[in-house]
């Protein structure tokens, strides 16, 4: 069994707390252990005296018993002079990756390519054009539809028209002046009179027709 000294994340999301512990290689990071060693805490600042706590006698008993130490814990113990300084060499550290090599090109390459001036300006009368084509349009539009709508108003009837025609047809006063004139009912009523009064009928028949003489005969 490969024994590993090492670190086991724990605390919150975005607040992270490391245990150091001494476990199994192949168990998880954050699964079973067999003993904590220290602690490190790296939201305290590096001058902080319990940013780092490591109990250095186990950690050499578990050396001593052939544990292994992960690259983060060699450090610390290197800097508490613990454990000798090794000599790291990473000549791919601080390389850029491909994607990023290729990125920035096609970005220098777009700025070092000249600027066709000509194509520019075609571009700028095509958009022009087609703006003034659409003015144009919209402008045409309107007026038709303002001259149907004056023209419909138009063939419909006005109301002044219709108001000077009524007036010129039958003025209301003289049509009452006209009526006066033809017929007063005074008049008419002593027509009646003078034509039919039931005494002078009954004075007419008698001197027709004496009813003495129709008895002697």
């Amino acid at each position: 069994m490969a024994i590993k000294i090492r670190l086991a994340r724990g605390g919150s999301k975005k607040r992270p707390y490391y245990r150091v512990v001494a476990a199994d290689s192949r168990m998880p990071r954050d699964g079973r252990f067999i003993e904590k060693l220290g602690t490190y805490n790296p939201l305290l600042p590096k001058e902080h005296p319990e940013r780092i706590k490591l109990n250095v006698e186990k950690i050499q008993e578990w050396m001593g018993k052939g544990a292994q130490l992960s690259d983060r814990i060699s450090r610390m113990l290197e800097n508490l002079s613990v454990v000798p300084t090794k000599s790291r060499n990473n000549p791919k550290k601080g390389l850029k990756h491909k994607a990023t090599e290729e990125r920035e090109k096609a970005k220098s390459e777009k700025k070092d390519a000249p600027i066709d001036f000509g194509k520019t300006e075609n571009q700028n009368e095509q958009i022009d054009d087609q703006n003034i084509t659409v003015n144009e349009e919209k402008e045409s539009e309107t007026t038709s539809s303002s001259d149907e709508k004056a023209v419909e108003t138009e063939a419909e009837s006005p109301p002044k028209e219709k108001a000077v025609e009524t007036e010129a047809k039958s003025p209301p006063e003289e049509k009452a002046v006209e009526t006066q004139a033809e017929s007063p009912p005074e008049e008419k009523a002593v027509d009646t009179q003078a034509e039919s009064s039931p005494k002078e009928k009954e004075v007419e028949t008698e001197a027709e027709s004496p009813p003495e003489e129709k008895v002697e005969k």
